[in-house]
C-alpha cells in the first residue's frame, strides 16, 4: 500500500512540475509578444479613404494572415486630426511579425486593393513604425 501512495505521490509532484513549466512556458512567451505601434500621415483629403481601407479589405487580410488587430485611433483635436491614423497590431514573435508583413504584401488581394483605392493618387504619405514591448506591470501582455 505505502508503494502505491509513494507513486500516487510521485505522479502527483511530476503533474505539478509540468504544470508550472507549462505556465513558465506561457509567460516567457507572452513576454515575446511583439506589439506594433503604427501611425500613417495620410495625404490631404485622404483620411476618409485610408479608414474605408482598412474598414473594408485590409483589416480581413490582416486576420488572414496572422496580425491581431489592437486598435485603430485618429486624434480627437489638433492639426493631425484631418491626417493620422493610428494603430497597434500585434504578433507573437518578431519572427511572426516578419511572416505576417510579408506574406500580407504580396497578397493578390492586397495589391488589388491598394491599387484600386488609389486609383486617384496616393493615401498615404508617412508611415511610421514601432516595436513595443509590454511591461511585466501591463494589464495587457
Amino acid at each position: 500500500m505505502k508503494r502505491f501512495a509513494c507513486i500516487g505521490v510521485l505522479i502527483g509532484i511530476a503533474a505539478a512540475v509540468a504544470a508550472a513549466s507549462t505556465a513558465r512556458a506561457e509567460d516567457a512567451a507572452k513576454g515575446d509578444k511583439v506589439f506594433e505601434l503604427r501611425t500613417y500621415i495620410a495625404n490631404p483629403g485622404k483620411l476618409d479613404a485610408l479608414n474605408k481601407r482598412f474598414r473594408e479589405h485590409t483589416n480581413a487580410l490582416f486576420k488572414k494572415h496572422g496580425v491581431e488587430i489592437i486598435g485603430f485611433w485618429t486624434p480627437a483635436t489638433g492639426p493631425e486630426a484631418e491626417n493620422t491614423l493610428i494603430y497597434i497590431v500585434a504578433f507573437p514573435s518578431v519572427e511572426a511579425q516578419k511572416k505576417a508583413w510579408a506574406g500580407f504584401m504580396k497578397d493578390p488581394a492586397w495589391i488589388k486593393a491598394k491599387k484600386e483605392s488609389e486609383v486617384d493618387g496616393v493615401l498615404v504619405n508617412k508611415v511610421i513604425s514601432q516595436n513595443l514591448k509590454a511591461t511585466d506591470y501591463s494589464p495587457i501582455r
